[in-house]
This record gives structure tokens, sequence and C-alpha cells, in this order.
């Protein structure tokens, strides 16, 4: 079997545009994978127009550690987060096609099953005002749809610092969630990278009471030392690594013991395989994975054969639930989260199939996504 051609097709929705790749065969075959790039999707089509002749097209989909290898080396530039992320949807791909071929779903050739079920937390449930009646409000529609863990950045628009008020301010709203859901439902607090090691350490004294059940990148990415400085100081978990593109960014991070949990996502981390890379690594330190999740339904579907075969494993982020409910539908199969909890994927390959008619439904958007906006949490750039 060998890779004939690539195909690429980009849903919309009024804050992320979702692209899909299509990798097709010479015997009929097809799979699908699925990135989110934040304000950059224009580079991913042409990353992926160029690696196609280059890399792709003729390679056998079963060869994947050989396919991922020539795509990160062979064009001696550094991979970073556009050619990492055309990697991943590649790969993703063709596990899907490997499945297919051998009738078994991606995480039964992963090493097969270590849980009989994948605890899921929400996220982009927030989309109101930044008030206490608001956030407590929109959190009890989440516990009513049976999650158990949620997260929210509760810090608007805050950078580096914030002031006295803005303080208090976003202190109110993580009570006002507490408060609405009650102790025994985990709270998951996002940093968005936002703060200064002190700021950040300032803001986890004062978010004690409410017992986060973890702190998620405090400070910005870039900086471990910072971070480290934060862990050694806080006595909540730490969760970090979504914007870490590839194994090798990991290795001070370890070192230094900066974090609890490391947070890839399949999507910019070249694919399935290296994130289980990464897992291993990561279980050597004794370290969670809890990968960031901001797609639709085909990389959800990767997400979860992920969690289903990883150790070390923790929760898994899920958005479709609360947001763009259309993009569920454009790519069926995934089981819904029950009772805060998904069951393992049942079909062959990564289990869901991609509706291109559907997808042409939702042209991709002009969004740009501005995390550090005031009202971002809305999650509508259209106005």
């Amino acid at each position: 079997m060998k890779i004939s051609n690539i195909r690429t097709a980009v849903l919309g929705t009024p804050w992320r545009n979702l692209t899909y790749v299509v990798v097709e065969t010479d015997e009929g075959l097809t799979g699908v994978g699925e990135a989110r790039m934040l304000n950059h999707t224009d580079a991913l089509l042409g990353y992926l127009a160029e690696a196609a002749p280059n890399h792709v097209v003729g390679s056998d989909p079963f060869d994947i550690e050989s396919l991922v290898h020539r795509m990160y080396n062979l064009d001696y530039g550094r991979a970073g987060e556009i050619v990492m992320s055309g990697i991943a949807c590649v790969e993703m791909a063709c596990w899907d096609i490997v499945g297919k071929a051998l009738g078994q779903p991606v995480y039964r050739l992963l090493g097969g099953a270590v849980r009989d079920r994948i605890k899921a937390y929400a996220n982009g449930w927030y989309t109101v005002e930044r008030s206490p009646e608001e956030f407590h409000a929109a959190a009890r529609t989440v516990v009513e749809r049976g999650y158990r863990a949620l997260k929210f950045d509760p810090f608007g628009p805050g950078t580096m610092e914030l002031d006295h008020a803005e303080t208090m301010r976003s202190v109110s709203l993580v009570e006002a969630v507490r408060d609405a859901v009650g102790p025994d439902v985990e709270l998951l607090v996002e940093m968005h990278g936002r703060f200064t090691a002190a700021t950040a350490s300032r803001l986890a004294r004062l978010l004690e009471p409410y017992d986060p059940a973890w702190l998620e990148e405090p400070v910005p990415p870039d900086d471990v030392e910072s971070l480290a400085k934060f862990a050694a100081r806080a006595n909540a978990p730490v969760a970090t690594g979504e914007r870490l593109h590839t194994r090798h960014e990991f290795r001070q991070l370890f070192a230094l013991q900066a974090a609890d949990i490391v947070q890839p996502d399949i999507s910019h981390f070249g694919g399935i395989l290296e994130t289980k890379k990464l897992a291993a690594t990561a279980e050597t330190h004794h370290v969670l994975i809890a990968p960031h999740n901001v797609g639709g339904a085909v990389l959800t579907a990767a997400n979860l054969h992920l969690a289903a075969c990883t150790t070390n494993f923790k929760i898994q982020e899920h958005f479709n639930d609360f947001a763009d409910s259309f993009v569920k539908d454009v790519a069926p199969g995934n089981p819904e989260v029950v009772d805060g909890y998904f069951a393992l994927p049942t079909g062959p390959g990564l289990g869901v199939e991609l509706d291109l008619d559907a997808v042409a439904e939702h042209p991709r958007q002009q969004a740009n996504f501005n995390l550090f906006k005031e009202g971002w949490e809305k999650r509508d750039t259209t106005g």
C-alpha cells in the first residue's frame, strides 16, 4: 500500500479554524488527521503543500516511524509548531489507515488498553461576562452535563502582573465557581503563560482556599527556570506543555522538576506516537500526562486512543460539549462524555468518519483569536 495523495479541508468557527488532512492510498483506504492552528492556518496549509510531494506521497502508511523521521529531519531547518502540526496531521491519518486495514482500534496497535474509561474535563464553557454570578451559572451547566472536572482562566487579559482590583475580581470568579460546583468537582485553573513567577505565586496563594487541582502554564512557556521557581513555591500541582512542540524541549523541564503534569498537544507534537514517547519519558520522572486538546472530533479521537493505552495518563481536555456543537457532527463516531468519562473508542482506526460535505457547510472564518484582549473568553472574533 502506498500513499497516493493528501487533501486538506478547513472547518470555520467564530474563534477557531480546524484543518483536516485526508490521506489517500492506492488501495482505496483513507485516513484523517486534524489540527487547530491559532491564527496560522495558511502556514500549515503551505507546509503540507510542500511536504506532500517531498516526503509523503509514495510512502507506505504502515511505515510511520520512517515517515515522521523524514518529515522532521530532512528539511534541515528546526521543526517548530507549523512543521510538527503538519507531521501530526499526516501521522494520525496513517494510524487511521493502519487501524482500518487491520480492523483494529488504534490503541490496540499501541500496546492495548490500560483502562476501561477515560476521565474528561470541560473547557470552553465560560463564554460569559467576567462576573461571579455569570461564572457561577455557567459552571452549574458543566456539572449538570455530568462532568466532574472543569478548567477555566479567570484572569481576563492579564499580562505579567495584575493590579489589586483585577486580582480580587479574578479570585472572586474562582470562589464563585467553587461555590457552584461544590467540593467534589476538580477545578483546573489556567493561566495561559501570563505572569511573572512572583505574580503567579501570589495568585496561587490567594487561590489555595478553593483547592485547585492544578495551576496551568503560570509563566511563559520558554522560561523553564521561572516555572521551576514557581513550582517550588506552589502547593497545587503544576501543569504545562501545550506550547512545547518536540520531546527535546521537555528535557530541561524534567531535569528541573518544574511540572507535575505535562500537556503536549498531539496535533502540534508530531502525532500520537511522538506524544506516547514523551509520556514514557514523563513516567520515568513520575510525571503525569494530560494532553491539551482544543480540536474537533478527529483530534479528540486521537487523544482518546492515546489515553486508552498510556499508563501515566491523568485526564483529557474536551471543548466540544460547550463550543460550536456542529464540530462534533462533521466527524461522528466518538463516545460521549457520561458521568465525567469517555468510554473507549470501538471502531477500527480512529473510529470517526469525516464528512467533507458537512465541513463545507461551515467555511473558514477570519478568526483572530487573541487571549490577551479584553473579552477573549467569549470566544467570538466575528464582531
